[in-house]
């Protein structure tokens, strides 16, 4: 569970950072849902100096993200996933309301509604 987190996060952060698309990457973040804008804004918020891992959270040595990071990525998520028509019953059936897993969930329609758009754009040059 741990490194399926750990690849989606990394995944999920690296679409964010690529810039190197030239204009497929502006057209990409033009045709992005207002959920997935704030799932973006909500990681990008970890680089942020008061979201930053503290010393104590440095010292577990752990490669998975804290509760208190994880805490600031839950409600883009969850509005993320409700996006897709989930309800909230089955959200928290699925998830048991473990943030890992909403994340994860969360970052899994991120990656496949961005490659659709990307396919979209590709289908349209």
């Amino acid at each position: 569970m741990k490194k399926l987190f750990i690849s989606a996060a990394f995944a999920t952060l690296s679409l964010v950072s690529c810039n190197n698309e030239g204009s497929a990457v502006n057209t990409v973040e033009n045709m992005k849902t207002p959920q997935m804008e704030k799932f973006d804004k909500a990681f990008k918020s970890l680089g942020n100096p008061q979201n930053k891992p503290t010393e104590e959270e440095k010292k577990r040595n752990t490669s998975e993200l804290s509760d208190r990071r994880k805490a600031l990525l839950v409600p883009a998520s969850k509005e993320l996933i409700l996006s897709t028509g989930v309800t909230e019953a089955e959200l928290t059936r699925k998830t048991g309301d473990d943030m890992s897993q909403i994340i994860v969930w969360a970052t899994q329609i991120y990656m496949k509604k961005s490659e659709e758009i990307r396919k979209n754009i590709k289908s349209d040059q």
